[in-house]
């Protein structure tokens, strides 16, 4: 094999990865997002918010699963569960999440409105079960 024919894919590699290296080194954009108009903010802001709400869902999960695990030592070994449940039913809830919000974007299908609809839905949807999470763990904390 000639040798810059050897070199042809690490020379791709290395471009790769200082091309990725300058898009990490980017500046976070200055968006106020209560005033954003331009469609590029808009969809920077959904995906923001999703973050953020995204951050929640994922800290109230961790002590809802902590509640179930803490609920289930206190059975017996045939009664457990409650963990393997709200594990089976997190999962569930993933994939109709993004399935459906999948779903909800096609209505932009291909445009500049479709990323911000994506994130839009997912950001509501995990805020809802977020508060699903919060009641759970309230209700079987008590028991």
């Amino acid at each position: 094999m000639p040798f810059a024919r050897r070199l042809l894919p690490s020379a791709f590699s290395l471009a790769a990865f200082l091309c990725a290296g300058a898009a990490l080194a980017e500046e976070e954009p200055q968006v106020d997002c209560d005033k954003a108009e331009v469609q590029k903010e808009l969809n920077y802001c959904a995906e923001r918010d999703f973050q953020a709400a995204d951050a929640d869902l994922n800290a109230q999960w961790k002590a809802t699963r902590k509640v179930m695990a803490d609920f289930d030592r206190q059975l017996g070994a045939a009664e457990r569960g409650a963990e393997k449940a709200l594990l089976k039913g997190q999962r569930a809830w993933l994939e109709y999440r993004d399935g459906q919000c999948e779903s909800e974007a096609f209505a932009a299908r291909g445009g500049t409105l479709e990323p911000m609809l994506l994130m839009s839905c997912k950001a509501e949807i995990s805020k809802v079960r977020t508060e699903e999470l919060k009641t759970l763990a309230e209700t079987i904390g008590q028991e």
